[in-house]
């Protein structure tokens, strides 16, 4: 069993597709078919159930492969130390949130103050967050819904309303407050399956008893507004994008229903190696209100149809 043979099993796990590992991996599929073939034999047991062409890790391969991710996020952690050691730099910092747009003013002022260290920012959704944190991928997560796991490690950073986005002369933008019922018939624009605003959404919906009506599915929920803004449909966005927006031409309605909000939480694995980058981007996300990290500076501000 070798290092090589561990990564292949990785990403083989991962995909549960011989083909797209082989395309990440740039290696020929019947090499890695090999690969996977020896470690089985190695190991003593089959690692995947073969159904034709397709494959599905199996229980065996499940327990492997918990212990496999632990020995390699090992091996990376001790590679890192070794490079911060050599370099005498802070290291790397690598986070993984939902959206990406919102984190822009406060990555930029972490890099201001610590121009030392690496950052790498990756969007995500839950499952992969928790994938990337389970695997050492990423040290921290910047999430809008619960993070599951062993030795994760949480701390709430905001929690905000979440407002409703209506484009400007839309039969709701004089309204102050609406319910769920009421939107019944709008079109709303939304993200996929599996990020906070499309949750959220359809919590509300159903404790109504009613399914929405979508017009956009993306993978940014900070578009949202400027969807909201060309006519494409109503949507749902947090109370701080209203202070964020500089192109939303709309009106914000509260809604009316019960837990519409958010909470932002700041996601660790307890056990995984962190670089002096990573733990002074900790203290500096959790040493002050997280949204004076994101919001503009007085003077910056926007006005209440979200324009500059």
């Amino acid at each position: 069993m070798d290092l090589l043979q561990l990564r292949y099993f990785q990403v083989v796990a991962r995909y549960e597709h011989v083909s797209r590992a082989a395309e990440e991996l740039r290696v020929a599929q019947p090499s890695l078919s090999r690969a996977i073939a020896r470690l089985e034999s190695e190991v003593g047991t089959p690692l995947f159930d073969r159904r034709g062409r397709r494959i599905r890790l199996n229980q065996y391969g499940m327990t492997f492969l918990r212990h496999v991710e632990r020995a390699l996020s090992e091996l990376d952690d001790g590679r890192r130390a070794l490079r911060e050691a050599r370099d005498q730099v802070l290291g790397r910092v690598s986070v993984a949130a939902e959206t990406l747009l919102t984190l822009a003013r406060l990555l930029g002022s972490f890099r201001a103050a610590y121009p030392r260290a690496e950052v790498r920012l990756f969007q995500a959704t839950v499952e992969e967050m928790e994938r990337r944190l389970r695997a050492r991928e990423v040290d921290f997560c910047i999430a809008s819904q619960p993070l599951t796991g062993p030795n994760l490690h949480t701390v709430e950073l905001a929690r905000e309303e979440v407002l409703l986005a209506v484009p400007l002369g839309h039969p709701l933008a004089d309204r102050d407050r609406v319910t769920i019922p009421e939107l019944a018939d709008e079109p709303f624009v939304t993200t996929r399956i599996g990020t906070w605003p499309r949750a959220l959404l359809e919590r509300l919906f159903a404790a109504e008893g009613l399914t929405p009506k979508l017009s956009c599915e993306g993978d940014e929920p900070g578009a949202s507004g400027d969807l909201v803004s060309a006519g494409l449909g109503i949507g749902l966005v947090p109370a701080m994008a209203r202070q964020l927006a500089t192109r939303h031409q709309g009106a914000w309605v509260r809604v009316d229903a019960p837990n519409c909000h958010r909470t932002l939480t700041l996601v660790w694995h307890e056990d995984a190696y962190a670089s002096a980058a990573a733990l002074k981007f900790r203290d500096f996300v959790t040493s002050r209100p997280f949204m004076s990290h994101c919001l503009p500076e007085p003077g910056e501000g926007t006005g209440n149809d979200g324009t500059a």
